[in-house]
């Protein structure tokens, strides 16, 4: 770090010099880690490039459509990009998806049925999640449970792992679908790498060849060799705004798995006799493109950042998930403060080391689909983008602060070290 690069963090960012010189150490004490995540990252980039490749890729793919969208070619060959980076059979990739939560709404109202049982092997689901399934204490209408599909979960053992034989004890013939949530979303367990995965999948299908194993993907993309579709998972759906949108793609969501559930969810998409055929690409084409070429180095920039803040806050005495050496699974890192007034004062530093509204101070609301009022830190490109740098989390005990993004590590660690600063500030 230069002598200009150290003024600059203290004269203008208030970082005292002690901080500074701990964030040498750190960097030093992170090599080995950072080196993994290189190597992952380079594989990831070689795959997505030779699917872009193969796919034959050229500008014409980047025009738009606009009304109903038909023979959208540059549409049709950025699904058949992501079937052959996911290892599916087919992929729906549309602007016309709002969010991860749509897109996973999206598999669950297009195969359950009523009549049909949706499983949970990894506890309570995100809290989006749950007013789509209608357990939440919510009046919505137009739930899974209004749809007469009934839902059961099965709870994590106390390591916070899939309890394997409560899962195969709570399959039944009524059994239709198993969600599982690779990310810890807003709870305090670990994120599933893909051989956690590959293990509980194997389990299931011990049990049972027939049941439809449909896998959240949100923030998992990149982040190991391999993606669940390739271990076994028969669906699997996130967003674009997250991992696989590189930064770039400014609205989206993707579905990727066997041919036959991909159509189902694509008449729910649009209209049964419609289904894929229809949907204009608005000219987002060409970023979508360029966003998943990006999302590998992205992705790894984002990791980089969570090792960093997760080695950083346990040097200052917080709990955090995962630990700095840890494998990951996901992108998040969860920081527990046990402190209402130091939860904000984090998310207030990040805002702070944003590069839109970094002059605005993120206030607690009432968010739709969740219960509790959420604090939420991002001063992002596009609105709500977390695979930029950001950070959120539900007002509830223990006050778990969930970090996540970074266009580059530069910034990120910037970020923690601003938000760590706003809390020693707070004290």
């Amino acid at each position: 770090m230069i002598k200009e690069t150290e003024a600059l963090l203290k004269t203008y960012y208030g970082i005292d010099e002690f901080l500074i010189s701990e964030t040498k150490n750190i960097n030093e004490e992170l090599n080995e880690t950072f080196n993994v995540i290189d190597e992952i990252r380079e594989f990831n980039q070689y795959k997505v490039l030779k699917a872009m490749q193969e796919s034959r890729v050229s500008d014409f793919h980047f025009n738009s459509s606009t009304g109903y969208g038909y023979g959208d070619i540059g549409r049709d060959t950025i699904e058949k990009i992501y079937a052959s980076v996911f290892k599916a059979e087919k992929a729906l990739v549309r602007s016309q998806i709002v969010s991860g939560t749509h897109a996973l709404s999206l598999v669950l109202f297009g195969i359950l049925r009523p009549g049909d049982e949706l499983l949970s092997v990894t506890g309570e689901p995100y809290d989006t999640l749950k007013t789509v399934i209608g357990i939440d204490n919510s009046n919505e209408k137009g739930t899974l449970k209004d749809w007469g599909i009934s839902y059961k979960e099965v709870g994590l053992s106390p390591d916070g792992t899939p309890d394997i034989e409560s899962i195969i004890e709570s399959i039944s013939n009524r059994t239709r679908m198993v969600l599982i949530q690779r990310s810890k979303g807003y709870s305090w367990r670990p994120s599933l790498t893909i051989k956690e995965i590959k293990k509980l999948i194997d389990n299931i299908r011990s049990i049972s060849k027939d049941i439809i194993i449909f896998i959240d993907n949100c923030y998992g993309e990149f982040v190991e060799e391999c993606e669940p579709i390739e271990v076994g998972a028969d669906i699997a759906a996130g967003s674009l705004i997250k991992n696989p949108g590189g930064g770039l793609a400014p609205t989206g969501g993707y579905i990727v798995g066997r041919q036959a559930l991909v159509e189902q969810v694509s008449n729910r998409l649009t209209a049964p006799g419609l289904g894929d055929e229809c949907g204009p690409s608005l000219g987002v084409n060409h970023l979508l493109y360029m966003g998943l070429f990006n999302s590998p180095h992205i992705v790894g920039e984002a990791l980089k950042t969570a090792v960093f803040a997760s080695r950083l806050f346990e040097l200052y005495g917080f709990e955090v998930s995962p630990r700095h050496k840890e494998r990951r699974g996901d992108i998040i890192q969860a920081i527990k403060f046990n402190d209402v007034h130091k939860l904000l004062a984090f998310c207030r530093g990040i805002q702070k080391a944003a590069p839109v509204d970094s002059y605005v101070m993120p206030e607690p609301y009432k968010m739709p689909g969740y219960n509790d009022n959420i604090i939420m830190a991002g001063g992002t490109f596009i609105q709500g983008s977390s695979i930029e740098l950001s950070a959120d989390a539900p007002l509830r005990p223990p006050y778990i602060g969930y970090l996540q993004g970074g266009f580059n590590y530069d910034h990120g660690r910037l970020g923690a070290l601003i938000a760590l600063s706003e809390i020693l500030k707070s004290k």
